[in-house]
């Protein structure tokens, strides 16, 4: 009987550990509405209306005019991924006494904790230049990851 619940326990407790790649996909943010490179290679095409273009990427940061007057709408995103990760577990084993943090009943509790951290910081720039007639005459993005 205690040696099945000693498995049990040792199970438990190894499936509530989560590993720091586990941590980080269960708070990362992928929005199907974020600006990508790739809605802009798909999305956006010469010609396209001034309206068009603001339903598929929404608002700009920045809205300028060149020396003709036509307008340069400028999406430029940052983003800064912090994500941290700790674990806290158990060890249990037949110790009795020796070393363990607690003991029950002539079983030994040894924890550990482990933890991880990862930063990365992510750019994307687009410029889309409009013609007298608020359509697209050209654009350009830029992207980065660091």
């Amino acid at each position: 009987m205690r040696s099945q619940l000693l498995v049990i326990t040792a199970s438990v407790l190894v499936a509530a550990c989560a590993t720091a790649p586990e941590h980080r996909a269960a708070v990362r943010d992928d929005s199907a509405d974020r600006l990508t490179v790739g809605t802009v290679q798909k999305e956006i095409y010469l010609g396209m209306s001034a309206t068009e273009v603001a339903e598929v990427l929404g608002s700009p940061n920045i809205v300028s005019t060149d020396p003709d007057r036509n307008e340069n709408w400028i999406y430029d995103r940052f983003a800064t991924d912090v994500v941290y990760s700790s674990s806290r577990g158990g060890v249990l084993g037949l110790i009795l006494g020796g070393g363990a943090d607690v003991g029950v009943g002539g079983i030994g509790v040894s924890t550990q904790s482990a933890g991880a951290d990862s930063r990365s910081q992510r750019t994307l720039t687009v410029v889309i230049k409009f013609d007298e007639n608020q359509r697209v005459r050209d654009f350009a993005y830029h992207t980065a990851r660091f």
